[in-house]
């Protein structure tokens, strides 16, 4: 039976090669190859003894999901349709901007917490998707990246210094986001075996404050992320109270407000940055009122936080609308006079929907929530 190495982080594959009777700085060279050199063929690894790249071809392979369709928005955003088998398929978004290549990972086949907000959840929910899934994803979009890169003439000034017609994100990722289809922490063991390949020096080398995780507020694997591998972090919080947000979040009937910003206090003891990202989805009539805005300073005065405020995307059957500009521009004010730091998320890539909240692949759901919702409509 074949492994695919792709699902090994450095620990794993010095235990993998043990068992060939290899050296642990054998790993290392493999990282490379595997995610610097985006090698998929053993035999040209060339500083590895021709006996191992003969031991590695008999047992294992590099394979990554297939690409079922590749969309480019107006914008620059790419989005990829990816094949995960038995009839799904995930999505995974490349936002290129002036200095950094963000890629929106997916860690799930569809999501079970069902946020009332978000295509994802409305498709319901397959399965966990594998370490080599995940990581699988970012060594898609660097290949893919790179092969448009190289078939662009390069500029050159009259020093012969080159032009960057295409920016350095555009050729690579530079930062990690785990806000695509599913809830990261519900996938605990994968995302973190992920997460350490993107951050080891000998694979993508990418800083903690690079990679970022967000997550509706599953407080004990917060708790365990902050132990196993403290990124950066992002909450999706989208209201400031508990009434409100049991609807739009259900999972915070389990894991309610009070309880989540104290699992965020803690994760700041350890973490890489000294703040945590609050996102906040602008729902109009919902949670965008000047009330709500106070609410909201009022409940985060103990936390060391940012705000990201995130205009609603749309999607087919979903009962809300997209709070105005004005709307968002007053909520945005009152934070920011209120001593927080507030962004307003630029909507990319809603052409192919590929915006926040608009990801929704291909999902067999095992749930059955999409069928009880049509019955229930019908």
């Amino acid at each position: 039976m074949t492994v695919n190495l792709l699902d090994y982080d450095r620990e794993g594959l010095i235990h993998f090669l043990a068992e060939m009777d290899e050296k642990p700085f054998r790993a290392r060279q493999l990282l490379k190859w595997i995610h610097q050199s985006n090698q998929p063929d053993f035999n040209q690894m060339s500083d590895l003894a021709k006996s191992l790249r003969t031991k590695l071809s008999e047992s294992s392979v590099i394979t990554v999901p297939q690409v079922l369709r590749d969309h480019t928005a107006a914008d620059g955003t790419r989005k990829w349709l990816l094949s995960v088998g038995a009839e799904n398929g995930i999505e995974s978004v490349f936002i290129p901007e002036e200095n950094r290549g963000t890629l929106c990972v997916s860690s799930q086949v569809g999501c079970a917490l069902a946020c009332a907000f978000c295509a994802t959840g409305k498709q319901g929910f397959n399965r966990n998707l594998s370490v080599a899934e995940i990581i699988g994803q970012l060594w898609l979009a660097n290949k893919l990246l790179m092969e448009v890169a190289d078939s662009q003439p390069v500029l050159k000034t009259r020093s012969g210094i080159s032009l960057v017609q295409i920016e350095q994100s555009v050729r690579k990722v530079t930062n990690i986001v785990m806000m695509g289809m599913g809830e990261p922490l519900a996938n605990f063991e994968n995302v973190v075996t992920a997460l350490n390949i993107m951050i080891d020096d000998h694979a993508y080398g990418l800083s903690r404050r690079r990679v970022t995780v967000s997550t509706s507020g599953i407080i004990p694997a917060m708790d365990r992320l902050r132990q196993r591998c403290p990124v950066a972090l992002a909450v999706s919080l989208h209201a400031p109270n508990d009434t409100l947000r049991d609807r739009l979040v259900p999972i915070n009937q389990k894991y309610p407000i009070r309880d989540l910003l104290a699992a965020c206090q803690r994760y700041l003891q350890d973490a890489p940055r000294d703040f945590i990202t609050f996102e906040y989805v602008m729902l109009d009539g919902i949670n965008d009122s000047a009330s709500h805005a106070r609410e909201l300073i009022k409940l985060v005065k103990d936390v060391p936080c940012k705000f990201n405020l995130i205009p609603f995307n749309a999607f087919p059957n979903t009962e809300f609308k997209r709070s105005s500009s004005e709307s968002i521009r007053i909520f945005r004010d009152m934070l920011m006079q209120a001593g927080l730091v507030t962004t307003v998320r630029k909507t990319r890539g809603d052409d192919i929907a590929a915006a926040c909240g608009q990801l929704a692949g291909r999902v067999y759901d095992k749930t059955r929530r999409t069928t009880r919702a049509n019955v229930e409509v019908n």
